[in-house]
């Protein structure tokens, strides 16, 4: 009987690496996969529409939340030079369009923000899995980065975003 907990405590940390591992995000060379989701006005964005233009999709867990804040406007205050170096913006959640446009208007982004509710685009780029915070496990929304390239191909992937500093880690 002492062992049980000792046994469980292994058991979920097998549970969690093979998840984390199986979790299928997409890599530097990677075509990523056309898509299309509403955003935050219901218009249908798709993958195809930034043909020929460089893109940054960003994954955030949740609108409106500190972290999602701070993220999105470094990427609003610094948007200028990212579209002169010739990129466009995406950022993507699983909110609802009634939250991402009440996230976009108070903070007034220039970028369009996917409603992914049924995940999508968020299982298609592979953010989808599971995550700790504060002792719990749970599945959610990684916070990452992919920079695509004019022909759809992913040129990077930033895992480890810096929320307050998100823009310079894209024009690094």
């Amino acid at each position: 009987m002492q062992y049980k907990p000792i046994i469980s405590v292994i058991l979920r940390f097998i549970w969690y690496n093979i998840k984390v591992k199986t979790m299928n995000t997409l890599k530097q060379g990677d075509a990523v996969p056309n898509f299309s989701a509403k955003d935050e006005q219901g218009n249908t964005i798709s993958l195809s529409d930034y043909k020929g233009k460089k893109l940054v999709v960003f994954f955030y867990p949740k609108a409106s939340t500190p972290g999602c804040t701070v993220e999105a406007c470094n990427l609003r205050d610094n948007y200028a030079a990212l579209q002169a170096q010739g990129y466009e913006l995406l950022g993507v959640s699983a909110d609802s369009e009634k939250r991402q446009a009440n996230f976009k208007n108070k903070y007034g982004f220039p970028f369009p923000l996917l409603a992914d509710e049924d995940k999508t685009v968020i299982e298609a780029f592979g953010v989808w899995g599971p995550k700790k915070f504060m002792g719990k496990e749970y599945d959610g929304i990684h916070r990452m980065t992919f920079l695509i390239d004019e022909k759809g191909i992913v040129e990077r992937v930033i895992e480890k975003v810096k929320t307050k500093d998100h823009a310079a880690q894209i024009l690094a």
